[in-house]
């Protein structure tokens, strides 16, 4: 066990610090970081004291630096929270491991598969914890689908289905309509439409069938994917210019299973598992508390201070931007 581990054992929570003010930390991680167990909101790192007043709000005594390198060199801040626009990802948690930081970073953390190389260098290489902020594999709706699949609920799956869509199209200035932030639907949500179906259901991809994929201003705004895995089909939409839906449905031969709201629970929606069996009988499965922003960071927490097991590594998040580079290599072929 490392000095550093054993002092964060003393003390029982860890003290993190903001890579920016991004909307979304302000309004879910920031928030999540200060209730989560085991951890406290201590510092940001922002260009303004105006930006930080609302994070110092709900974390009094907040630290604000006004620099991001003045934040990694902060020796009372042990994991950094990275915010920052997607082509920024790779680079600062470099930076921040090699500070000597535990790092999680949103997501996509790379633009390519081969980008991971760097992360997982640095992790290894300064045994700190990264990982890239998928959220909802930590919450409990997901958590339950992956069982009930396990146990054979729904019999050989055949097909499973996903949508996920917003509709951004008069924000123009929002980094995921700008391709120089990489930006678009697929990089935005495609890793939930992908990546939850790999968790679930363990498998990886074995080719693209087909690719339709709209475009503006250089960045993707919907698309539709079908693919092969090893024992099913897959189907799945992602935009950024239809009504707000979502929905994934694993369809077998003995039943099928149906989740709402499954990638932003208590915002969209309720969450919810609905198990429909061959005899038609249903049973549902309600999660109306829970937060997986909160759940994320916890289980972030423990890892550090206790060693447990990460439930979402590196690794497996770059195996869902594999899939990605083969929608785009479809896509070009």
């Amino acid at each position: 066990m490392s000095a550093n581990i054993r002092e964060l054992k003393m003390t029982d929570y860890v003290r993190w610090g903001i890579l920016g003010a991004a909307n979304f930390a302000r309004a879910h991680m920031g928030p999540a970081i200060h209730q989560a167990r085991r951890g406290r909101l201590c510092a940001l790192a922002t260009s303004s004291e105006e930006k930080a007043a609302p994070f110092a709000e709900r974390a009094p005594g907040l630290k604000v630096h006004l620099s991001y390198d003045d934040l990694l060199a902060d020796p009372e801040i042990d994991a950094i929270y990275i915010p920052l626009p997607n082509h920024l990802h790779v680079e600062w948690t470099v930076k921040a491991l090699e500070a000597g930081k535990h790092v999680l970073v949103e997501k996509p953390l790379a633009m390519q598969a081969a980008d991971f190389a760097p992360v997982i260098a640095a992790r290894d290489a300064t045994g700190k914890l990264a990982a890239e902020a998928y959220m909802v594999v930590h919450h409990p709706q997901w958590k339950k689908a992956k069982a009930l699949y396990e146990e054979g609920a729904i019999g050989a799956l055949k097909r499973v289905s996903v949508a996920f869509s917003y509709d951004n199209r008069s924000d123009s200035n929002n980094i995921r309509n700008r391709p120089e932030t990489g930006g678009g639907a697929v990089p935005d949500i495609g890793v939930y439409a992908y990546g939850t179906v790999r968790f679930v259901t363990g498998e990886e991809p074995q080719s693209i069938l087909s690719t339709e994929i709209e475009r503006e201003n250089g960045v993707d705004v919907w698309s539709h994917i079908t693919a092969r895995f090893p024992s099913f089909h897959y189907t799945g939409v992602v935009s950024m210019r239809m009504a707000p839906w979502q929905e994934v449905v694993f369809h077998g031969d003995g039943g099928v299973m149906r989740l709402s709201a499954p990638f932003n629970a208590g915002v969209y929606g309720q969450a919810e598992v609905e198990l429909q069996g061959a005899d038609l009988k249903v049973t549902r499965w309600r999660f109306p508390s829970d937060n997986h922003y909160v759940h994320q960071v916890e289980a972030f927490n423990a890892s550090v201070l206790d060693g447990a097991p990460y439930p979402c590594p590196l690794e497996f998040s770059r195996g869902t931007q594999e899939m990605i580079d083969m929608i785009w290599a479809a896509e070009k072929a």
